[in-house]
């Protein structure tokens, strides 16, 4: 099935414009993935990955965790970033220096030369998962991109507008591929269709997001 993967990636392009601020780079971890893999398994065994529930009540199909010096969380009280993890009431596990290293450098792939994340929200899709529409919004301020590593099972990215309602892209991302946005396209709405089931070389039945944000 990699191989299936493989030859359906080899033809697309390796350089994306999705709109305005926004890019698609094809392929841009997998230099790294290995290492990047060994690091995510170490922040899982220090914070688990949990299912949160949201402001309404509803526990979210994604399972998530975080590491850097804020972790993006929700709960009854509302979206916000904490310094501590709330299961633990311990600090999150430090971002390691790979996972900075390569969201810096997918960050000046995409025209924002001056990206230092310091939050990075982690997300576990298992098949039947999904993210629905939404807008990250819960930074200090928006003059950063979001940089978005998709590991594991492919998936189909949604990616809007600046209202709910505007045109939908769909794009397909693949183990290894990245995806920067900022600027005027900084707020677009964007999620991730239900995932399919299948079978990853090094994930398994399971796809991971890396989603590198400057929250503070």
């Amino acid at each position: 099935m990699d191989d299936l993967f493989g030859d359906m990636t080899a033809t697309l392009p390796k350089r994306q414009e999705l709109a305005a601020g926004a890019i698609l780079l094809r392929g841009c971890a997998l230099p790294h993935e290995g290492v990047v893999l060994a690091a995510l398994q170490d922040i899982a065994a220090s914070a688990p990955f949990r299912r949160m529930n949201t402001p309404g009540g509803f526990q979210m199909s994604v399972a998530m965790t975080n590491c850097g010096d804020a972790g993006w969380v929700t709960d009854r009280s509302g979206y916000r970033y904490d310094a501590n993890d709330p299961v633990s009431g311990k600090p999150w596990p430090a971002m390691p220096d790979v996972f900075r290293e390569l969201a810096m450098s997918a960050a000046r792939e995409g025209g924002y030369p001056d990206f230092v994340p310091d939050a990075c929200l982690i997300n576990r899709y298992e098949p039947g998962a999904r993210m629905s529409l939404h807008q990250d919004k819960d930074e200090r301020n928006f003059t950063n991109p979001i940089v978005s590593v998709s590991l594991g099972l492919p998936a189909t990215f949604q990616f809007g507008g600046a209202r709910r309602n505007d045109p939908v892209e769909k794009i397909v991302l693949h183990h290894g591929d990245v995806v920067v946005w900022g600027g005027p396209s900084r707020l677009y709405y964007h999620g991730i269709l239900t995932l399919k089931d299948g079978e990853h070389a090094q994930t398994g039945r399971a796809r991971f997001n890396l989603t590198f944000r400057k929250a503070l």
